[in-house]
């Protein structure tokens, strides 16, 4: 679908709308007025007869892609105890600094919020929350891996602590700032790149695709093993 409110509406009905996230923009808003802009004040907006908190799931700021929103206070509701319940299938790609050894597996680690240095998230083995993440390399360029995540849990940023931290795959995502040697304004290339999940209405299962710009042509789209 053709982009409107400053946004990609890859589906749209009258109980669900599934947009294409840009870097940098907020998933909801924040305090103060200068992060009032985000995914649900736009789509608030752009269909103002939708609740006040539409989001059934989040995004970082620095993080591209599909993000589905419940329109009506049932499919909010319906799409939420789909996250909780770890029914919607997640897909990311991200484009890591460095080779990656090994071809596929599994990254469980344990970790937390250092409340010193919101938001970075430490590992704690301990007092850690687990995350766990499936990952598959796609294609070597130039010193830097092509991956593609399936996130098994949703932890504050998981993929990006499994990407870089040593017991992790111990190559950081490109462009980021804090787990990697991203720069000021440089893009994060992590991309939600699948969401696959039940309409709240029907029943029927919607799979949602989307392509990022660095993910290149001629690779299989979806194989997160």
């Amino acid at each position: 679908m053709s982009g409107q409110a400053g946004l990609r509406l890859c589906y749209q009905d009258a109980e669900i709308v599934v947009v294409d996230k840009p870097g940098g923009l907020l998933a909801v808003p924040g305090r103060g007025q200068d992060k009032l802009d985000s995914v649900v004040s736009r789509i608030r907006a752009l269909l103002p007869e939708c609740i006040e908190q539409p989001a059934a799931h989040r995004l970082d700021m620095d993080t591209s892609g599909l993000m589905v929103l419940g329109l009506t206070r049932g499919a909010h509701a319906h799409l939420s105890r789909q996250f909780a319940e770890r029914r919607v299938e997640k897909g990311y790609l991200a484009l890591l600094e460095g080779t990656v050894v090994g071809c596929n597996g599994e990254i469980a680690l344990r970790f937390r919020l250092d409340p010193e240095n919101r938001p970075y998230q430490v590992y704690d083995p301990i007092q850690g929350k687990e995350g766990i993440s499936r990952w598959r390399k796609l294609e070597l360029r130039d010193g830097q891996t092509l991956v593609a995540f399936t996130p098994l849990t949703g932890r504050t940023h998981q993929l990006r602590l499994h990407a870089s931290h040593p017991l992790g795959l111990g190559c950081p995502i490109v462009g980021d700032r804090l787990y990697g040697r991203g720069r000021p304004g440089e893009q994060l290339l992590l991309h939600s790149a699948l969401l696959r999940f039940a309409h709240p209405t029907t029943g029927q299962w919607l799979s949602l695709f989307s392509l990022p710009d660095f993910a290149g042509a001629g690779l299989p789209f979806w194989d997160a093993g």
